[in-house]
């Protein structure tokens, strides 16, 4: 216990506050740092749907494919997978509302394979072909 807590002291000490909350959730496998750093090589298409309708499609269809899903907020326009519960790839998607019927969707990922099999996938889904 108190390993435990020199770690977590030496963590504020270290990477101030504002760094202490991504800290946590690193190590607890629930950051999504890694996803937003890799949005600049990110796939990417726009779809021809509002937002709302397009994050609940693509929630559907994430779960439909059996991703885990770790993290999701309609607000901050994302949602964060695993590829699936034994595949602990992470990988990101993040929307952008172009105009009010037009959602860009961003698929990233550290893993060029996991983002480009969840991408396909995904972007088949919203178009309707799965």
């Amino acid at each position: 216990m108190k390993t435990k807590i020199l770690i977590l002291a030496s963590l504020i000490l270290v990477t101030g506050c504002a760094s202490l909350k991504e800290g946590i959730k690193g190590l607890a496998g629930v950051s999504t740092k890694a996803l937003e750093e890799n949005r600049k090589t990110a796939i990417v298409k726009v779809f021809d749907m509002d937002y709302f309708n397009c994050y609940i499609r693509a929630l559907d269809s994430l779960k439909k494919m059996g991703a885990y899903i770790y993290a999701q907020d309609i607000k901050k326009y994302m949602i964060a997978i695993y590829v699936s519960e034994s595949d602990t790839t992470p990988v990101g998607v993040f929307f952008k509302e172009v105009i009010r019927n037009a959602t860009q969707v961003e698929v990233s990922s550290p893993s060029s394979y996991a983002k480009e099999v969840i991408a396909a996938k995904l972007f088949s889904a919203l178009e309707g072909k799965n």
